[in-house]
């Protein structure tokens, strides 16, 4: 019986921590990006900007095109 019970706390208790899936998955928009409330800014966790940081979404989409540009260049070459 207190195998049992062990088993139980431990169960419990590893369901109260921190996972190492993402900090959220919610409220990404069509980029995978989204604004920062608390920090301000914008960030990307999927996509081809994931991992960056931005002022605005704006300044994401000027970057994507800018490189866009660069490997449509790096192509014709």
């Amino acid at each position: 019986m207190r195998a049992l019970a062990g088993l139980v706390a431990a169960a419990l208790l590893a369901s109260l921590l921190p996972s190492n899936g993402e900090a959220h998955g919610g409220g990404l928009d069509g980029y995978g990006c989204h604004n920062n409330r608390k920090q301000g800014g914008y960030h990307c966790h999927r996509g081809d900007m994931a991992g960056q940081a931005f002022a605005s979404q704006k300044e994401m989409i000027q970057t994507m095109k800018k490189d866009d540009k660069k490997a449509t260049k790096k192509k014709d070459k």
